[in-house]
């Protein structure tokens, strides 16, 4: 079976790129254009993992964040942002990893599969 992504980015050029290149990687994915779609997404479709950006309009990511994990405290979640600066905040330190954003997906993709491999090792 699949693992399910969920990726949660304003910028619909975001979306389409990291949805078609996890595609290629032979993942099921899910998008959101914002903090309250991806908590629905969370509740209703259960990915198995979330890639979050930061600056998103209404709800930001480190309150979409902290959403998420209290609605399930195990679901792994990647911050995926343009702003480095946010990796000092102490509410990201909550997901599982923080990757800036970058014409090369390489980053992103090779930690989508690490957090896959050190959740399975877990459990």
């Amino acid at each position: 079976m699949k693992k399910k992504v969920l990726i949660a980015d304003d910028e619909v050029s975001i979306r389409r790129l990291y949805e078609r290149e996890l595609k290629k990687e032979g993942y099921e994915v899910l998008t959101a254009e914002n903090g309250q779609e991806a908590i629905q997404q969370v509740q209703n479709q259960k990915p198995d993992l979330v890639i979050l950006d930061i600056r998103m309009p209404g709800m930001d990511g480190i309150q979409t964040l902290s959403r998420i994990l209290e609605e399930n405290n195990e679901l792994p979640v990647i911050i995926s942002t343009a702003y480095s600066s946010y990796k000092e905040n102490f509410m990201s330190w909550a997901a599982d990893a923080y990757v800036v954003k970058s014409s090369d997906l390489s980053e992103l993709k090779s930690t989508v599969r690490a957090v896959f491999e050190q959740r399975n090792v877990l459990l």
